[in-house]
């Protein structure tokens, strides 16, 4: 079994729909974190909802932070690396974080 040929993977689109994905997932953080800001001034300025909305930019920051640092490694060759498990958990958190945010707002 030590002389099994392992094939050479080509990774075709894929790295280019990756990007792509994170770029739109980007824009609709972007909106999520504008309409937040809209929704915690909307009814007048309070500590809670400057708060809330501080925390929902601060997210959107490092969301955005991640994304770059995501985009520019696919960018960088035709093969790039797996997201890093510390990565991905990063984003994930960012995203439920500004959820509950949201969902804080909304409240």
């Amino acid at each position: 079994m030590s002389g099994a040929v392992v094939p050479v993977r080509d990774p075709g689109l894929q790295p280019e729909r990756t990007r792509l994905a994170w770029r739109r997932t980007t824009l609709a953080s972007t909106v999520a974190a504008v309409l937040a800001v809209r929704a915690s001034l909307h009814g007048g300025v309070s500590v809670s909802g400057v708060v809330v909305c501080a925390l929902a930019c601060g997210l959107w920051l490092a969301f955005l932070a991640l994304a770059h640092h995501r985009i520019r490694a696919l960018a960088a060759t035709s093969s790039p690396a797996a997201l890093t498990p510390r990565h991905a958990t990063a984003a994930v958190l960012c995203t439920v974080a500004t959820a509950a945010c949201a969902a804080a707002l909304v409240l």
